[in-house]
């Protein structure tokens, strides 16, 4: 059903939002995002001062980052780190290099105390090209001339550590999406088909990988009911069973999706692989502003505060053999974004990152925005937006938000794939941000941005060569505004 303008302006007042934006500064910066809550009764007020230092002053962050003498980490003082895989250097069960370009990741409780982290090696196109793609390990393989997949690394209490693989013979795999049922969904962000690149068989899809037993692992199936297209990220309403999905693409702009899944279907471990091709309804996001007007772009927003009311249409050929997804749609028929990168369920609904905006895009330029998606009241409202970073180079500002995660501690962490200086940072309910580590190695990306699940550790990875660390230290709950 249509959400009409009516709808969405009641549902809108009656949840407190403002139609129009609340703040109309831009974070380029930490610290950049002017806030007035204190004057009008905003937190901290009933006596809750977690984020506060006595004084009435915000303690936002965790003050500046430290230069690592090892050239790798910069962090806050009282943070440290520990390498835990390392390319060329750490190695599998099987005995191969820990393969290269860490990306997306999920944390999971094992037994005894142990950790599993599931994270996605981004390589694409043919395995001559890397140096050390993810093994062809027996039974575990889509497609054998592949390169990427991803492995699980098992983290031990007294910090002994391995690592197999989860999956392989994939392609691109970039970012995906945790289960309420304890699997991770590990996304292809290339659609090639079989003979392109020399690929043996069709990409561009979705696959599912259990951490906790490696037998529901083999002979991987593509969940193609979830479309073939760029897959970036994933997550899954465990009220609704709704699953969304974005779409890093440009030439057009990619798209937002939900996918419904069939009438009385429940979710469950195996349950996705026993569904047909064609399983339940692949749609794309429509959103119209609180005046009732179509929205193209989601580049259109400029405050934060924005809220959108979300339809969705359905997608005509979700396989897309000949015609791209995102070009089965005119402009006049569906939202579209720059770079929608990751994705996370939490507080009931998705937080969404579209990357940066530029002369692709037909609103306002920008270096990174996060949505959130409430699909009680239908409703998508820009919480983040960050401002064009002029000076990439220097350290200071933050651009190019990609994988996200919600922190034990208040807001969101966020890692950064922009130009230049590469950060983990923090974000908060108003949008105001602030830093939490600095890659001092090279200009890569972090990827795979992840907490424990005691909320102790923060996992997260510099892509390339492919360096993942876990982050311990003095954390403490932030300020929400």
């Amino acid at each position: 059903m249509a959400l009409n303008r009516r709808e969405f302006t009641q549902k809108s007042a009656a949840a407190g939002f403002a139609l129009t934006g609340a703040v109309g500064v831009l974070a380029t910066a930490p610290e950049a995002l002017a806030s007035d809550e204190r004057a009008h009764g905003g937190p901290g007020r009933d006596g809750d001062d977690r984020g506060y230092d006595g004084h009435g002053h915000d303690r936002l962050g965790y003050g500046p980052l430290v230069a690592d003498p090892d050239g790798l980490l910069a962090l806050p003082e009282g943070f440290s780190y520990r390498v835990i895989t390392r390319t060329g250097v750490t190695r599998l069960e099987s005995g191969e290099f820990t393969p290269s370009h860490h990306d997306g990741a999920a944390t999971f409780a094992g037994p005894r105390g142990t950790t599993y982290v599931v994270y996605n090696h981004e390589l694409k196109g043919a395995r001559s090209k890397w140096a050390h793609p993810v093994p062809l390990t027996e039974g575990l393989v889509y497609d054998p001339a592949a390169a990427g997949g991803c492995t699980v690394v098992e983290i031990h209490r007294d910090g002994t550590v391995a690592e197999w693989v989860g999956i392989a013979g994939t392609s691109t795999n970039c970012a995906g999406g945790r289960t309420a049922w304890g699997t991770w969904l590990t996304c292809e962000e290339n659609s090639d088909l079989a003979g392109k690149n020399g690929m043996t068989k069709d990409h561009g899809y979705v696959f599912e990988v259990d951490p906790r037993d490696r037998r529901a692992n083999l002979d991987p199936k593509p969940l193609k009911f979830f479309g073939r297209y760029d897959h970036e990220a994933v997550v899954v309403d465990p009220k609704r069973g709704h699953a969304y999905l974005t779409e890093d693409a440009s030439n057009p702009n990619g798209l937002l999706f939900r996918w419904v899944p069939p009438q009385d279907f429940e979710h469950g471990r195996g349950r996705l692989r026993a569904l047909a091709d064609d399983a339940g309804v692949l749609q794309a996001a429509r959103c119209i502003d609180s005046a009732g007007r179509f929205v193209d772009d989601l580049s259109r927003a400029t405050r934060i505060g924005t809220v959108y009311g979300v339809d969705w249409v359905d997608v005509p050929d979700r396989d897309a053999r000949t015609v791209p997804v995102r070009k089965q749609f005119t402009d006049a028929q569906v939202t579209r974004g720059r770079k929608l990168e990751g994705m996370w369920w939490a507080d009931g609904g998705a937080y969404v990152v579209s990357s940066y905006a530029r002369e692709e895009s037909p609103g306002a330029a920008h270096d990174g925005q996060v949505w959130f998606y409430d699909p009680k009241r239908r409703t998508l409202t820009l919480k983040v937006l960050l401002g064009v970073n002029a000076a990439p180079e220097r350290d200071g500002a933050f651009d190019g938000p990609d994988n996200i995660t919600v922190s034990p501690y208040g807001g969101l962490v966020i890692a950064e794939d922009g130009e230049g200086v590469s950060h983990l940072f923090g974000a908060t309910d108003s949008g105001r941000t602030y830093p939490i580590a600095r890659n001092d190695l090279n200009d890569s990306e972090f990827t795979g941005v992840v907490f424990s699940p005691d909320g102790d550790t923060l996992y997260a990875s510099i892509q390339s060569p492919g360096i993942m660390v876990a982050i311990t230290g003095p954390w403490r709950r932030q300020p929400r505004r």
